[in-house]
């Protein structure tokens, strides 16, 4: 009696087993990805330059060539002396590279160039927020600064998740804000907060 009852045991514990293996696989599993998701997004990288910010150029000892400049829609900057110089996908120090070596063909000898970033572009958040439109940046904002810059969630949304389409992409992110509450806003991003299910 006693061995037909542990064999029954041992056949219902056996798909149990199972089971809970495929479970803790598929917790595993899914972790990883929204952790991807939210690495994805962590933008650990320098600002890049597009159209629409604003720039000053500080060309030492030289106040004609220096100024404020806009990045215009093609992604130029149009400079004295030297005329347009690409700014579009570069960081604040290989804009500054782009211009003295610009200024090394012939005009200055050794040209020492300083870039400041005056106004980015602005990010846009729509969805369930209160005032969803376009916003000013503002450096190292995060998912819930942007949020709280549009007056927070309205009633009906869900605060748990938000879906990020970065500048220049097709498709959105999901990022869950239990995983990625402090996910960097880029310019340009479009943040987007969706009504929950009841």
């Amino acid at each position: 009696m006693t061995s037909v009852s542990r064999a029954n045991s041992s056949s219902v514990l056996q798909p149990a087993l199972g089971l809970l293996v495929l479970a803790f696989s598929l917790v595993v599993l899914i972790g990883g990805a929204v952790a991807q998701t939210a690495d994805r997004l962590s933008r650990d990288i320098e600002y890049q330059l597009d159209a629409g910010d604003r720039v000053r150029v500080i060309v030492f000892n030289e106040p004609d060539l220096s100024g404020e400049f806009e990045v215009d829609g093609t992604g130029v900057v149009s400079l004295p002396l030297i005329g347009k110089v690409s700014a579009r996908g570069l960081t604040a120090r290989d804009f500054e590279d782009a211009i003295a070596t610009a200024l090394l063909d012939g005009y200055l000898k050794d040209p020492r160039v300083s870039i400041e970033v005056l106004n980015f572009r602005p990010f846009y958040i729509i969805g369930e927020v209160e005032n969803g439109g376009e916003y000013d940046y503002v450096p190292d904002m995060t998912v819930l600064n942007a949020v709280a810059l549009a007056g927070g969630y309205t009633y009906r949304a869900d605060d748990r998740r938000v879906y990020i389409t970065q500048a220049g992409a097709n498709s959105e992110v999901e990022v869950r804000l239990d995983e990625g509450a402090g996910i960097q806003v880029l310019p340009g991003d479009i943040i987007r907060v969706p009504e929950r299910f009841f």
